[in-house]
């Protein structure tokens, strides 16, 4: 008899990105959902495809993500962000996977990551594997309030088929997610005592490193080669790490005041 599957997404106003998501794994035993305040149709359209829906209060990606987890009944767990399409061929893939005895207990999944709506193939972007697919019990993610990661030791094998990640439509979108993200990425340094008061770490930090992930994504690892968007992914991803050294410096800045 084949495995079940639970799949967990976590969301707040995602009526934009759910309906295309849900209907990628409607075959899945069961969905689960947790919401963390939605005042769009995020709760209706969870609903429409027969998702299990629970509000919960935000607590981080990390913790949140684990809540939709919690809540799964099945014998595997497929996560997924809320921007994210299982292909045909990655569900093809783990249904044949379910219905086999699985070699490990946790799969990497390759995502296709699409900005201004083109796949972005270079510059690090691709294959980029997330620990996606598991057995229930067998992996959680790193309780962090932004770039969560899954805490898993045992042996992993990685998927042929892809997700497809609708990440940033437009401009304004990513500079929204950039400038939240940055600010969390920020307190997260804070609260491991990463960011040192020294000049040089602050032009290190600030200036120099951004520039150099910019010239590494975007010469060394191809990112030219991904056009007009390709530019600009690199250019804004550079600024994002700027953002991230200078929020840090300018909240330890007002604590020591």
């Amino acid at each position: 008899m084949g495995k079940t599957l639970s799949v967990a997404i976590i969301t707040k106003n995602e009526e934009a990105n759910l309906p295309r998501t849900l209907q990628s794994v409607r075959w899945a035993d069961e969905i689960i959902i947790i919401d963390s305040g939605s005042t769009d149709r995020t709760a209706e359209i969870a609903r429409s495809f027969g998702a299990k829906f629970v509000q919960k209060d935000w607590h981080g990606f990390g913790k949140q993500k684990n809540l939709a987890i919690e809540h799964c009944a099945s014998d595997w767990v497929l996560s997924l962000d809320a921007d994210e399409v299982v292909s045909e061929a990655l569900a093809k893939e783990i249904k044949a996977l379910l219905n086999t005895t699985p070699e490990v207990e946790a799969y990497f999944v390759p995502r296709q990551n699409l900005f201004l709506g083109r796949w972005i193939k270079h510059g690090g972007y691709y294959p980029d594997p997330k620990l996606r697919l598991f057995r229930k019990g067998a992996a959680w993610f790193e309780e962090r309030a932004v770039h969560e990661t899954m805490q898993y030791s045992g042996p992993t094998r990685t998927l042929r088929g892809s997700l497809i990640h609708h990440a940033y439509p437009t401009l304004e979108n990513y500079i929204e997610h950039m400038n939240r993200y940055s600010t969390l990425g920020a307190e997260q340094a804070l609260a491991k005592n990463k960011i040192s008061r020294s000049w040089p770490a602050f032009l290190w930090n600030v200036v120099l490193n951004p520039a150099a992930t910019f010239l590494y994504n975007y010469f060394f690892r191809l990112g030219f080669l991904d056009g007009r968007e390709g530019l600009l992914l690199n250019l804004y991803h550079s600024a994002y790490v700027s953002w991230k050294y200078a929020k840090a410096w300018q909240i330890n800045s007002t604590l020591r005041a």
